[in-house]
């Protein structure tokens, strides 16, 4: 149908609404539109819904002056004119006036049939909700008022926690900006009946750091309405959970794989590396107690050769597999102090131990020939990923693994996202050196008709 046609659909719809709420003495702002062609494509495209489920083609926005605490009873003072004229659809009702949306939007919205079967969203806010669902938390200030903590103030605090304990990467900052501000969510009940506001798809673990870093912190279990579940388990709107505690337990690397807050995958990773820091303290002292045992000043001596022969992209690193007992210091034996550096002893049984090492590996001399690696684009040691595979060609960075060295993977590799974005700090530059001629694996897909001798 064309645009005129539509809007004068709007226009006869609205009259019996815009009459009744003049006759009750409301002073309001009415406003429709119906969607456009473009607007509805899109729509289909995202959410991968048909046509006939697209239930907002014609909208009406409801805009009334009111006061600030009367604005819950005047909303639905209006909806129950607009629902007096026309059948709702129940399940199309969204309140968010009594639950605002993380950002902060208010809005009660409502899908009603017309006379003539056509479905028609209707959209019920004061003058203050349309500002700020126009102009965003900028218009909070106009209307702040009293010490209450606000749903700017919780927003605002939710940002500054988003920069302030980002310790990752900028994508990793966008992402979880993202995920935590401007996805769908859910509402999730405490046991004493407090609300909290989730994205979808996040688990208990979630729930017990909105609740408290603390209570995230020592989560051994929850229960969601009333039923022991693990903490991985993915909440739904409405539900009611109760956290499970112990003073013992501590955050685990594994939390991450299911974790969706900013605020939880921070605390998590903060927990982590403190206690990675803990532990290399001891590490360190144990080296150094190793080294007076060995009688070798520790001063002033570069561990270079120590972190490269046990793997280890920092003296964090090295302390760390230390303290974990990764590394033996019965293998500090095998070390000397030359030219104020440790360094692998030159004796007959390592050259013959270390030729045999050298036999046994694989040839590797073209990897070293064609990738770079490293802020100085160095030939280094590395091995393709068997997760993406890649060749001469791809986009490609490394990554420093805890037993394997150094793995090249594909910027488009599945497994890159989440490398990146909770191992930033062992993520490094790679790229392939530009060659006339180079030989490399890789891998086909053929498909075919199923029939006798195809493989043939």
């Amino acid at each position: 149908k064309s645009q005129e046609v539509r809007t004068r659909f709007i226009n006869h719809f609205s009259l019996p609404i815009r009459k009744t709420l003049e006759e009750k003495g409301f002073e309001f702002e009415m406003k429709g539109r119906p969607k456009s062609i473009y607007s509805i494509w899109n729509k289909m495209n995202k959410k991968g819904i048909p046509f006939e489920e697209v239930y907002d083609l014609f909208a009406v926005r409801i805009i009334i002056d009111s006061k600030p605490e009367n604005e819950k009873s005047d909303c639905w003072q209006v909806y129950s004119i607009v629902t007096d004229f026309y059948q709702p659809n129940i399940e199309r009702l969204r309140d968010w006036i009594s639950a605002p949306k993380a950002n902060g939007y208010e809005s009660l919205h409502t899908t009603v049939m017309s006379p003539t079967g056509k479905w028609v969203e209707v959209q019920i806010r004061t003058k203050r909700m349309d500002e700020i669902a126009e102009m965003g938390f900028a218009a909070h200030w106009k209307y702040k008022e009293g010490s209450v903590e606000s749903q700017y103030d919780k927003w605002i605090k939710q940002i500054r926690e988003l920069i302030e304990n980002n310790d990752a990467n900028a994508l990793d900052l966008v992402d979880d900006f993202k995920l935590d501000l401007f996805s769908d969510e859910i509402y999730v009940y405490t046991p004493e009946g407090e609300m909290k506001n989730l994205p979808i798809g996040a688990s208990a673990l979630d729930f017990a750091f909105a609740v408290h870093s603390e209570i995230g912190a020592h989560c051994i279990g929850a229960k969601v309405n009333n039923k022991l579940v693990p903490l991985s388990i993915a909440l739904k709107s409405g539900d009611q959970v109760e956290i499970l505690t112990s003073k013992n337990q501590k955050p685990k690397e594994d939390w991450l794989n299911f974790v969706k807050t900013h605020r939880a995958k921070s605390k998590i990773k903060s927990s982590l590396k403190e206690e990675k820091r803990e532990l290399a303290i001891i590490g360190k002292a144990m080296l150094e107690k190793e080294f007076k045992r060995l009688d070798i000043s520790h001063q002033n001596i570069s561990l270079k050769e120590l972190k490269k022969h046990f793997k280890a992209p920092s003296s964090l690193d090295l302390y760390f597999k230390i303290a974990t007992e990764e590394i033996k210091l019965n293998q500090l034996r095998d070390f000397e102090v030359k030219h104020g550096s440790l360094r692998f002893k030159r004796t007959i049984p390592n050259r013959l131990k270390n030729y045999f090492e050298r036999k046994k590996a694989p040839k590797t001399e073209k990897k070293e020939e064609i990738l770079v690696i490293g802020d100085n684009m160095e030939k280094l040691d590395y091995s393709l990923a068997n997760c993406c595979n890649p060749i001469p060609g791809d986009e490609v960075f490394g990554f420093i693994t805890v037993a394997e060295g150094i793995k090249i993977h594909k910027v488009s590799c599945p497994n890159a996202v989440q490398l990146m974005s909770n191992y930033a700090y062992r993520v490094i530059k790679a790229r392939w050196i530009e060659k006339d001629k180079m030989d490399f694996l890789t891998g086909l897909k053929i498909i075919g008709i199923d029939n006798v001798g195809i493989v043939n």
